[in-house]
């Protein structure tokens, strides 16, 4: 039996290559002589470039950056197998996991240092870019990235904006005579799975704000700041981003790449789906496992196991999904291949107790799956 293992991270506890082991071990208990395939796949989120790198033999290049809150932070960008094509995760430069809890502050998070790191990849010679959102610490529209690429973002005296989500609402105009010129010579695919609008109930500020530490004042702020952003954005460029899908991806970076960039975007799955040659590894299976840390109505809309189970559902194969913890709403993934959803939980535990189990469990879990799926009476 040929069996694809295809999850995503289970965030703060396994990696999609751990995850992935623990599944194949899983299997291996039962049906020692199975054929596993292992392919991390992440939805344009943290782990996208890792997932890239390794699916293309590919490269990462280090490079130092502004982090969330000003420090300087580790960063890196990845070229893939190719040699032309440049993987620039934001999480990298200004993601979640750079700024402790305790300092969670999307009033004063910036994206400059996504912007230096784009910096750094046209400086490196790179004009085909795949720009992986997700995870992000910020919520200014994309502002910081775009004055570290050149443009000055001006208050109403003509002195330039400071940076982080807080600063938006003080740009009375916006002067492009500095934007790095190479830009509009490059591609941009934006891998995202966020379809949510730049402004609004279902925008960047009130939807992902509180996870970035925004009290519900912050959130009602920030979205008028995004508000004022997006309305000089449009007298200065045209585009509209108060209402469009996929804007306030990351904290509303989303937009500014649509706005200034020559960008598409594209569902994150579907993006590394094609890098990760998955239609085909799938050729010949019987059964696809894949999996992330929790499952529910969001899953649906574009993350990883739903867009695992329709490429697999398109070649007849059906899909189990494993999870830390399944939620409400996922009625739509039994439509679209997937034939269970299950808990790797098997017992009540404190979470810090569930992430030291978390291999354990899922081994556990990925035995029991495949001894019901591949039950033969």
């Amino acid at each position: 039996m040929k069996i694809v293992i295809a999850p995503d991270s289970f965030k703060g506890s396994m990696s999609s290559v751990e995850a992935a082991k623990a599944i194949r071990a899983g299997i291996l208990r039962v049906y020692p002589d199975a054929e596993t395939v292992e392919l991390p796949v992440a939805d344009g989120g943290e782990g996208t470039l890792e997932t890239l790198i390794a699916a293309t033999n590919g490269i990462v290049v280090p490079v130092n950056v502004r982090g969330p809150l000003g420090t300087v932070v580790k960063g890196e960008y990845g070229v893939l197998g190719d040699r032309k094509t440049c993987v620039i995760e934001m999480a990298k430069a200004s993601g979640l996991s750079l700024v402790s809890v305790t300092e969670l502050d999307p009033l004063k998070a910036t994206t400059y240092g996504t912007g230096q790191m784009i910096k750094q990849a046209l400086d490196d010679g790179y004009k085909s870019f795949i720009l992986a959102l997700g995870g992000s610490a910020t919520n200014d529209g994309g502002a910081g990235m775009l004055q570290a690429l050149g443009i000055k973002l001006l208050d109403g005296d003509g002195v330039e904006v400071g940076h982080g989500g807080a600063e938006v609402i003080r740009v009375s105009s916006i002067d492009l005579s500095g934007f790095d010129s190479r830009i509009k010579d490059c591609e941009f695919l934006i891998a995202s799975d966020v379809q949510n609008p730049f402004t609004g109930p279902e925008g960047a500020s009130y939807v992902f704000g509180p996870q970035k530490g925004a009290t519900q004042a912050d959130v009602e702020h920030l979205d008028q700041c995004l508000s004022n952003f997006a309305d000089v954005i449009k007298r200065t460029t045209g585009v509209q981003l108060h209402d469009m899908p996929g804007a306030g991806a990351a904290g509303g970076i989303g937009g500014a790449f649509l706005a200034f960039f020559p960008a598409r975007m594209k569902r994150g799955i579907d993006v590394v789906i094609e890098y990760t040659k998955l239609s085909e590894k799938l050729e010949g299976a019987e059964l696809v496992i894949t999996g992330e840390g929790r499952v529910d109505f969001q899953t649906a809309s574009g993350k990883t196991p739903m867009g695992v189970a329709q490429a697999a559902a398109r070649q007849g194969i059906p899909t189990i999904i494993l999870a830390g913890a399944v939620g409400t709403g996922i009625e739509g993934l039994y439509e679209n291949g997937v034939v269970s959803i299950h808990s790797i939980i098997t017992r009540p535990l404190e979470l810090h107790e569930a992430i030291e189990s978390a291999r354990e469990l899922t081994e556990f879990a990925s035995e029991q799956v495949v001894r019901s799926f591949f039950y033969r009476s």
